[in-house]
């Protein structure tokens, strides 16, 4: 019997689809991270709600990282179960339920949280006399994604004030993701907050910028103190499409295969909507780059079908073909598995558990 190939011995031993992440791939793009961070004089301080487990997090704390960024409550309780400390939570968080658990972590581990209005301020100081602590907080800033945060630097002021005045809260600075041309608006936003809050005798002491694609221009808002990026520990072929990623960067792909070709032109991949995204940003086509037959097109879902389009491909995959695919955003991708596989190149090392897979409150 000839060797076998990597998918196909992944297919054997684990059957598909299965979610494969390459260890190698994701030491260098950790590792890149952290020495561009080193390089621009700005902590790290990655995301995970990419990967979502406390391995991919200590590999990224143990390279050089300043703590991490949680975006929910669930993530958080899973790296401080972990023995991570130094964790950012990056959203609102309002309701007796968050407050209580923001208030339990709080007790036991450095923890700051994100505000964008008065309502989320005002039930902040609970969580701080549950611990005991006071608690830091960031006034989140919209300078040109429209989606959350602030939209004005005298609404970022005000919040600041009513922040360093809550009890139990100290105000710690100001947290950005501005679109990647927004380097200009968003300095601009932050030396105004700064002159009004100066007024007051208050100080930014943290600025928080983020964004995988900001990595590109790392340095362009100065008074960025950390950086928050999510995507690059994987990459994606969204990454791809930015300008950040090659395809030798993406460590995380979905090893499938192909059950059905109905018609000349047409599969059917064994993986759909329950395991790839229906992103297409950065002016994408299809949901996936399919490594051995980069003509074809993933070019829509069911639950449990991918619908391939052959019609470009000279060399079409018969049933049974096992195929390797890049997918347009790895977060979606993680978090709809329970377990991904773990590889080094052409080993298999065996599967890994994703403890804060669909944590989302």
């Amino acid at each position: 019997m000839p060797d076998l190939s990597l998918n196909q011995r992944i297919a054997r031993a684990f059957g598909t689809p299965a979610v494969v992440v390459d260890l190698d791939v994701v030491e260098r793009n950790i590792a890149r991270v952290q020495a561009l961070c080193d390089a621009r004089g700005v902590a790290n301080r990655p995301h995970i709600k990419t990967h979502k487990s406390p391995l991919f997090a200590r590999m990224q704390v143990n390279a050089g990282a300043k703590g991490l960024t949680c975006q929910k409550l669930g993530e958080a309780e899973v790296m401080a179960a972990a023995g991570f400390d130094d964790l950012f939570v990056t959203y609102n968080l309002l309701g007796p339920d968050k407050i209580g658990r923001l208030g339990a972590l709080r007790r036991s581990i450095d923890i700051s949280v994100a505000a964008d209005n008065p309502v989320v301020v005002a039930g902040l100081p609970e969580a701080a006399q549950i611990a005991g602590r006071p608690l830091d907080v960031l006034v989140e800033c919209d300078t040109g994604r429209k989606r959350a945060g602030v939209e004005t630097p005298g609404e970022a002021i005000a919040l600041a004030r009513a922040i360093a005045a809550s009890p139990g809260l100290r105000f710690a600075g100001l947290m950005v993701y501005p679109p990647e041309d927004g380097a200009a608006l968003t300095n601009r936003f932050i030396d105004e907050v700064k002159q009004g809050l100066a007024v007051h005798g208050l100080s930014v002491e943290r600025v928080s910028n983020g964004g995988t694609p900001n990595l590109l221009t790392l340095g362009a808002i100065p008074a960025a103190t950390e950086h928050r990026a999510g995507t690059s520990i994987f990459n994606d072929r969204m990454m791809m499409a930015a300008g950040w990623a090659s395809l030798a960067d993406c460590a995380l792909s979905v090893v499938t295969t192909v059950v059905s070709r109905a018609g000349p032109e047409r599969g059917i991949l064994d993986a759909g909507s329950k395991i790839f995204t229906s992103d297409t940003g950065w002016g994408l086509t299809g949901h996936g780059y399919i490594l051995e037959h980069p003509e074809a097109e993933l070019a829509r879902f069911a639950e449990e079908h991918g619908f391939l389009d052959l019609s470009r491909c000279n060399n079409r995959p018969g049933v049974g073909a096992v195929v390797r695919v890049i997918p347009n955003h790895v977060c979606v991708v993680v978090n709809v598995v329970g377990e991904i596989i773990l590889v080094r190149g052409d080993e298999i090392i065996g599967p890994h558990h994703i403890e804060a897979r669909g944590l989302s409150r």
